[in-house]
């Protein structure tokens, strides 16, 4: 590594870094050393902050950016790092990770991106590790990304290779392949992950439409009949402020839209993993509108208020949705949107990749069976029961189908394919919806709807 000399006490100036830097800093701190959710972290942060806009995007471009990229980025790094990366201290490993995605990721000059990095480490973790950032950033600097990237082509694993390419834990390539078993096809969904998404606004019925999104600087959705994708901070629209439309993404729209279709004739719904309220505000509405009734259920309790927020007059239980049965209730129709990996939803969520593991798997597919196998007791004969999940990891999905119909043979199988859009291609597995966020524009969605026999 390279000797830095310490300043003369004399020429020493205090730090000056700018606030946008400290501020994506503490988020990432936040997220990568405390467990935080930079998708709550931030938008808390920015408003409560005075940052102009420009500001505020570039804040959210980095922070999320270096959540994504860090696999990559990590890399590079240890191209260049004396030791191990697990060995160096924490502080400096998050604010190179900020500088290689300034140098690589972003529009922002070279001296810049390690000159205003560097100002930053002396600030937040002192000088004697600020030169050592520099020292690090000003050897990245002196290749291009594809230069760094090089030895990757002599990786003969493909999985590893598109790993390290494309910022992803190699046990989630690896599932990707396992699906798709195209590496062209997996490389579309991994760089497509590292695309940020555009908010996407949903009207709900009875209080709002698509076209009065549209009118308000929307573009209609091409699949769902509720949303329009929004350029702009949708909390500065008057519809979102008085709750008469939301945020969703489009997969989760068509997951709603889709249920409803299928249980248009039932007298009863129940949501039973609603928080934090998403689908069951677009549920309630159209059972609204319908003359249904509805129910959401949610274990957390600040999750159930944020569904009771949305969903109008109807009831929020509050309880673990294994113990549905003892309330005593039964239904004519209900949706599992189970707790899971989330890897359909990584565009939106940075951290998930490097947070999800394996053995979370396991404990997720215990957790996804108990749930269906609780909602599948207290669904009426002839009722219709909703398997959906924010992941297309095949144990998640297929594989959870094929275990509910060898452990229930009460129920059948409804083939989704009269209940989508006329216009949606590709988006079927078997009988169920499998949505792909390379192309369907989409969060890679899953619904598998079953009946009960009478």
């Amino acid at each position: 590594m390279i000797s830095l000399v310490k300043p003369r006490r004399d020429t020493f100036k205090s730090p000056k870094p700018d606030a946008p830097r400290v501020l994506v800093f503490d988020l990432l701190t936040e997220v990568n050393r405390n467990g935080g959710y930079s998708n709550l972290l931030l938008p808390q942060a920015l408003s409560a902050s005075n940052f102009e806009m420009r500001d505020k995007g570039f804040v959210t471009e980095l922070l999320y950016g270096t959540l994504r990229m860090q696999g990559r980025h990590d890399y590079i790094l240890q191209q260049v790092s004396d030791r191990p990366l697990s060995e160096v201290d924490a502080g400096i490993v998050d604010i190179c990770r900020m500088g290689v995605h300034q140098l690589f990721e972003m529009r922002v000059a070279t001296h810049a991106a390690v000159s205003a990095t560097v100002e930053l480490a002396r600030k937040v973790i002192g000088e004697s590790k600020a030169s050592f950032v520099n020292a690090i950033l000003r050897k990245v600097s002196s290749q291009t990304l594809e230069q760094w990237l090089e030895p990757t082509s002599f990786i003969t694993d493909p999985i590893a290779r598109l790993a390290i390419r494309y910022s992803h834990p190699e046990w989630i390539v690896s599932a990707y392949f396992d699906l798709l078993k195209d590496l062209d096809r997996v490389e579309e969904e991994l760089a497509v992950n590292n695309v940020p998404a555009m908010p996407t606004l949903v009207a709900w019925p009875g209080d709002s439409t698509q076209s009065e999104l549209v009118d308000l600087g929307g573009v209609a959705t091409e699949y769902s009949p509720y949303g329009a994708r929004f350029d702009g901070a949708p909390g500065t629209l008057e519809v979102i402020r008085h709750r008469k439309a939301g945020v969703q993404d489009e997969g989760s729209q068509l997951v709603a839209h889709i249920f409803s279709l299928a249980t248009k004739d039932s007298a009863s719904l129940l949501d039973l993993c609603a928080g934090p309220g998403g689908k069951a505000a677009l549920l309630a509405h159209l059972a609204n509108v319908n003359g249904q009734e509805f129910t959401a259920n949610e274990i957390s309790e600040a999750r159930a208020k944020l569904v009771k927020n949305v969903i109008g007059k109807f009831p929020v239980q509050v309880g673990d949705g294994r113990e549905i049965a003892s309330l005593g209730h039964t239904y004519d129709a209900i949706l599992a949107d189970v707790p899971c990996t989330g890897l359909g939803a990584l565009r939106r969520r940075p951290e998930v990749r490097w947070r999800r593991t394996v053995q979370d798997l396991r404990g997720l597919l215990v957790l996804q069976r108990e749930l269906s196998d609780a909602a599948i007791s207290v669904l009426n004969p002839g009722g219709v029961f909703g398997y959906a999940t924010c992941s297309p990891h095949f144990s998640e999905t297929s594989g959870e189908v094929l275990r509910i119909l060898k452990d229930h043979p009460e129920l059948e199988q409804i083939d989704i394919a009269p209940f989508i859009p006329s216009n949606l291609y590709g988006a079927t597995r078997d009988k169920s919806l499998s949505l792909w966020t390379s192309k369907h524009g989409t969060d890679a969605m899953f619904l598998a709807l079953f009946r009960k026999r009478r």
